[in-house]
Parts: C-alpha cells; sequence; structure tokens
C-alpha cells in the first residue's frame, strides 16, 4: 500500500488562499512524505506562505481564518523564521484578551468543524513560545464546544447546536461524518504538539479512543463512512472527505499506541483500499460532498481541496505505519 500522488501542484490558484478550505490541502502537502517528493510540496507551501505575508484571514475570532496557521506553525518549525508566526501571534493574542463580556461560557468554536480549524494552532504556539497561555486557552474553548455538542452516549459530535434535535430518517440522530472527521483530525493535531508530560493529554487521548471505537463500530463494507454516520441506509454513496479525516486519526493513534495495531490496523487499510476506489485516471479524488453543514448531495466525481488534504494526512499516516 502506497501514497499516490493525488493532485499536481500546478492546481493551486494563482493568488494563495487563506481560506478554511485551501488550508485543509496545505496541511496535507506539509505531510507527504519525504520519499514521495515531499519536500516539493513543503517548498511550494513556503511560497504560499510568503504570498500570504504570513497573515491570517481577515476575521478576528473565527476559527477558519486561523487554519492557515496550521501550515505557518509547520514552516516555522522547519525554518524558525519568527516572521513567519508573528502576525498569528498577534492574532491569537488578541482572541485571548476578548472574552465575551456577556457569557463568558458562550461558545467561541460553536461548530464542531472549528475544533480542526484553531485548536491545532494554540498548540502548536504554545509549543513555540514556550507559554502555556496558549493551551490553558485552547482546553478552555474546547471543553466549552465540547459540553455543548459531544454525545457521550454516541461518542459523536452534533455539528452546532441547531442539530441537537435533528434526526436522520431511521429516527438516529443526525451526526455528521466530515464534522467528526474535522474534530478527530483536530485531536490528532493538537496530540502531535502536546508535550509527553502534560495534564491534558490523557483527556484528549481518552477522546480519541471513544470515537475511535465508534467509527469502527459503523464502517461500511466498503472501508467508508456515508455523510449521515448512524444511517448509512439513507445515503447512497460514501463521503471521501470525511472518511479520510477518521482514516488518518485511526492511523495516528494506532502509529502512537493509543490504539492496539490488531484490533484497529485492519479497520485502516480497509478504508484507505475504498478511497483508493474513488482515485480516477486523471489524479482527481471524486466522492467528495461540497461545502456545508450537514449531510448533502453529491456525485461520485465531486471534488474538493479541502478531501484532497484529508487524503494526503491520511495517506501518510498509513505510508508511517508501512515503514
Amino acid at each position: 500500500m502506497r501514497l499516490v500522488a493525488g493532485w499536481q501542484l500546478n492546481r493551486i490558484p494563482g493568488q494563495a488562499q487563506y481560506d478554511w478550505t485551501w488550508a485543509a490541502l496545505y496541511d496535507g502537502f506539509m505531510a507527504v512524505p519525504h520519499d514521495v517528493n515531499g519536500d516539493k510540496y513543503r517548498l511550494a507551501m513556503l511560497q504560499v506562505g510568503d504570498a500570504l505575508a504570513w497573515q491570517p484571514g481577515p476575521r478576528m475570532m473565527n476559527a477558519d481564518d486561523q487554519a492557515v496557521g496550521q501550515m505557518y506553525m509547520e514552516q516555522y518549525f522547519i525554518h524558525k523564521d519568527p516572521r513567519m508566526i508573528a502576525a498569528m501571534r498577534a492574532r491569537l493574542d488578541a482572541e485571548i484578551a476578548s472574552p465575551d463580556p456577556a457569557d463568558p461560557q458562550r461558545p467561541l468554536w460553536w461548530w464542531c468543524d472549528a475544533l480542526f480549524m484553531a485548536p491545532p494552532v494554540f498548540a502548536d504556539m504554545a509549543k513555540a513560545t514556550g507559554d502555556t497561555k496558549y493551551l490553558d486557552y485552547m482546553d478552555r474553548e474546547w471543553g466549552i464546544t465540547t459540553n455543548l455538542l459531544y454525545d457521550p452516549a454516541k461518542h459523536l459530535y452534533s455539528r452546532d447546536a441547531t442539530f441537537l434535535d435533528k434526526h436522520e430518517k431511521n429516527g438516529e440522530k443526525i451526526f455528521w461524518s466530515r464534522g467528526n472527521g474535522w474534530v478527530m483530525g483536530g485531536i490528532v493535531r493538537v496530540l502531535k504538539v502536546l508535550p509527553a508530560d502534560s495534564p491534558l493529554r490523557p483527556k484528549y487521548i481518552a477522546l480519541l479512543k471513544e470515537m475511535a471505537a465508534e467509527m469502527v463500530s459503523i464502517q461500511g463494507a466498503d472501508g467508508l463512512w456515508r455523510p449521515g454516520l448512524l444511517d448509512a441506509g439513507s445515503y447512497p454513496l460514501p463521503e471521501i472527505s470525511g472518511s479520510a479525516f477518521i482514516t488518518y486519526a485511526l492511523a495516528y493513534a494506532v502509529n502512537q499506541g493509543i490504539l492496539d495495531r490488531a484490533a484497529y490496523w485492519p479497520a485502516v487499510e480497509k478504508a484507505w483500499t475504498g478511497m483508493l476506489n474513488h482515485v480516477y485516471a486523471d489524479g482527481r479524488l471524486g466522492c467528495i460532498q461540497p461545502v456545508g453543514a450537514a449531510p448533502g448531495a453529491y456525485t461520485e466525481t465531486s471534488s474538493y481541496v479541502y478531501g484532497v488534504g484529508a487524503w494526503l494526512l491520511a495517506g501518510s499516516e498509513i505510508d508511517r505505519g508501512l515503514k
């Protein structure tokens, strides 16, 4: 099982993007292993950072506009150039200094996708600066979101508070595969930089293990997950972006000894085989749901950059697990 190059650098638009959809692709490019020409992709991402002047997106308190910071932080860890993280650090400092005066417990990250977009940037910043205020803030806000959206019986997150009472045709609650994939990917990217002795680690490991067990229990016969996780029969196609993020998290957890390899690696291999069936002859990755907030319609040829980024992240961890 090898990582297949499924996207070409020349498909990056002439003007680099701050948008979270592209940020997920940047994360995937940064993860491409060295032995499949990963340095070429990291160089391209260095050029993207320069083109964006290492700035976050324009919305100060919006997690989506901080997501690009994950690539910036990874470049910083390689090059140790302070300009790469200066603007993002200023943004995070401003956010920390701006609590909601009316309701300190009001969720800043009110949609579950946000747990991939922003928390890893805070964790990376703590590692880069040695300042634990970034971890403290991240953990506080993660907890607020989890208290609101996580179902402790189902071990899944609702997309946002408007979905807490919404149900599938079969009566199960609506749990969106990509939303939960974002969460699992966010846990992974936080754990990657948390110090080994951090008191936060057990909590995030326990959450990842709970979600992983649930995901494997509902994995499709084709190795993939449908847009609505608990009513697979209502969705004719698998959804690759959510499946890829889930696979990324499972593979990482096995590689780190968080999950038992004998119990979980077969699910990883099954998912990867399933995803490869949706790579077309022109290198395009299909069956990716468009931008949305819930399970929705799409075709087998539907392709979007965030799905490719998730697929590259999954492939990078699988490649690591086979070496």
